[in-house]
């Protein structure tokens, strides 16, 4: 049994639903601090983190990850206990396998090998890890973040271990995400007798001109780093429950990926004069999940692709594609931020499962990156 997978095993077995951390910390702390990691604790409202730090000077290599995860849903479909690793035909099953506990586990191994062979290494390795990413990611990373900021402390590179391989370890990096803006639309209408129309007004025959454009714009053509902006509509509820009664009001709840060619003040703009022009009754307000990021070749990119081609035998893919990380919080702060991980085909599945395999050569991969930015 290799060290990865001994420590991702032990992760595992800890039910950490967002945000319980179930002691996966203080068990990644007790590692760090033998290696010589000055860990600090700290939690904002109901959510665990630790920031390590290893050296005070510069460059600052951070793994960020976090040790929550998704529900599990009904443990009865699951072939096995969802928090009792097994290992079946070279996967290692479990919640949280490739999302994200499998990469911590490799972070950690690849530090403990990189330090025993460097132990006076070039600037400073740290962790951010939190237990909040899976939840609302109000009280970690972008807290962190924060106190990191107050007391000038930077991050130069970051590798989140997020899960971005497809069909081989490491054969797609991401290298930026497209933003993400929610929206919360409400539509008044009138409620009244569905056999008298004419004394009431339908908020989902009004709402409906309005959406069926909204879905036909064209936001952007995208850029060569971005794919065009997309706008899905992820929650649509009206009525009563009966079949008599015209609703009073219609509730949507949708949200723009965009590129790096709007901005999220645009996309709110063109959304409420459209709604305008349809001389809705409405009420709109809007969340920011996250600006789009873009982390272009340099230092860290150009070791990304060296360590996984000398590692793999193969080339890396950079792509923006996917949903938001905490990468979002990181990039803004002037840091070079990347994200690689196992395999992404079973995340938030039941089963959810890596190749033990692939755990060691993304192991190797951390470790040649280390190597690759701060050995002397």
């Amino acid at each position: 049994m290799s060290a990865t997978l001994d420590l991702t095993l032990d992760l595992i077995s800890r039910p950490s639903v967002t945000p319980k951390d179930m002691g996966c910390q203080q068990l990644l702390a007790d590692r760090l601090s033998a290696i010589g990691f000055t860990i600090e604790h700290l939690r904002f409202g109901d959510t665990d983190n630790i920031w390590a730090r290893r050296g005070t000077q510069s460059p600052v290599l951070a793994f960020a990850g976090h040790t929550d995860v998704v529900p599990t849903g009904p443990e009865k479909n699951w072939t096995s206990p969802p928090f009792e690793p097994v290992i079946r035909d070279g996967l290692l099953y479990g919640r949280g396998t490739a999302d994200m506990k499998g990469s911590i586990a490799a972070f950690v191994t690849a530090c403990e090998r990189f330090i025993a062979e460097h132990d006076t290494h070039q600037g400073s390795i740290a962790f951010l890890i939190t237990s909040d990413e899976e939840g609302p990611a109000t009280g970690g990373t972008v807290k962190v973040i924060e106190t990191l900021e107050a007391r000038g402390e930077k991050i130069d590179w970051c590798i989140v271990g997020e899960p971005t391989s497809t069909e081989k370890v490491g054969d797609v990096v991401k290298n930026g995400r497209r933003g993400s803006l929610n929206g919360y639309l409400t539509v008044q209408g009138k409620q009244g007798h569905i056999a008298y129309p004419h004394l009431a007004a339908n908020p989902i025959h009004l709402l409906t001109p309005a959406l069926t454009e909204l879905c036909d714009v064209e936001w952007d053509q995208g850029n060569e780093d971005f794919p065009p902006t997309s706008f899905q509509i992820s929650n649509l509820n009206s009525g009563t429950g009966v079949t008599n009664v015209i609703p009073g009001t219609a509730e949507v709840i949708f949200n723009f990926r965009y590129s790096t060619e709007v901005t999220h003040e645009q996309l709110q703009q063109q959304v409420e004069i459209l709604l305008d022009k349809h001389s809705l009754n409405y009420d709109l307000s809007w969340e920011l999940s996250g600006k789009p990021f873009r982390t272009a070749s340099g230092a860290l990119v150009d070791a990304v692709k060296i360590a996984i081609e000398d590692v793999t035998g193969y080339a890396t893919e950079l792509s923006t594609s996917g949903g938001t990380s905490d990468g979002r919080f990181i990039a803004p702060t002037g840091a070079q931020v990347i994200e690689l991980g196992p395999l992404n085909a079973t995340i938030h599945q039941v089963d959810e499962c890596v190749s033990v395999a692939d755990l060691d050569t993304l192991s190797a991969i951390y470790e040649t990156l280390l190597v690759q930015l701060l050995s002397k």
